[in-house]
C-alpha cells in the first residue's frame, strides 16, 4: 500500500489543518495509508504525545481511515521529516507552504537560506507536494 506523510504543527493551525486535508485527498486519491507527522523541537522544551496529535486531528477532521499519528523529536524538523519518510518508506510528502516557510527559517540559522522545498526534493526519493496557504 502506498504511504502519504503530512508534516503538521501542534496545535493545528488553519495552515496545518489545510495541508492535512490535502494530503488526505491525497491518499484517498491513491488508495494509501496517511502518516500524520509532528515534530517537537528539542530546543522548544515540549512535550507532544501521539495521543495529543490524534485528538487534535479527530477533533477538526473527524477519524481518520489507515492513519498513524508519530511525534518525533528533533534539532532540526526537515531532518526529522527526511528520517520519517526514509523509515517509513514513504511515496508522497504533503508539506505546506507555511511548513517550508519555518523551516527555511530554522535552516537559515545554519546555512545560506536554502531553499527548503528544493532541500526535500533533492534528499528525498518520494513526491513532494506543496500545499499554498490560502490567501485571504
Amino acid at each position: 500500500m502506498a504511504l502519504v506523510v503530512v508534516p503538521v504543527r501542534y496545535p493545528l493551525t488553519k495552515h496545518s489543518r489545510r495541508t492535512l486535508e490535502r494530503a488526505i485527498e491525497v491518499a484517498r486519491e491513491r488508495d494509501a495509508a496517511l502518516t500524520v507527522l509532528h515534530v517537537d523541537l528539542y530546543q522548544n522544551g515540549k512535550k507532544v504525545t501521539r495521543i495529543d496529535l490524534k485528538t487534535a486531528v479527530e477533533r477538526t477532521l473527524g477519524s481518520l481511515e489507515n492513519a498513524r499519528y508519530v511525534v518525533r523529536t528533533g534539532f532540526l524538523v526537515e531532518e526529522s521529516i527526511l528520517e520519517e519518510v526514509a523509515a517509513e518508506e514513504a511515496d508522497v510528502v504533503v508539506i505546506g507552504s507555511q511548513q517550508a516557510s519555518r523551516l527555511r527559517r530554522i535552516f537559515r540559522r545554519f546555512t545560506d537560506n536554502p531553499d527548503i522545498e528544493r532541500y526535500l526534493r533533492t534528499h528525498l526519493d518520494c513526491e513532494v507536494i506543496r500545499v499554498e496557504s490560502a490567501r485571504a
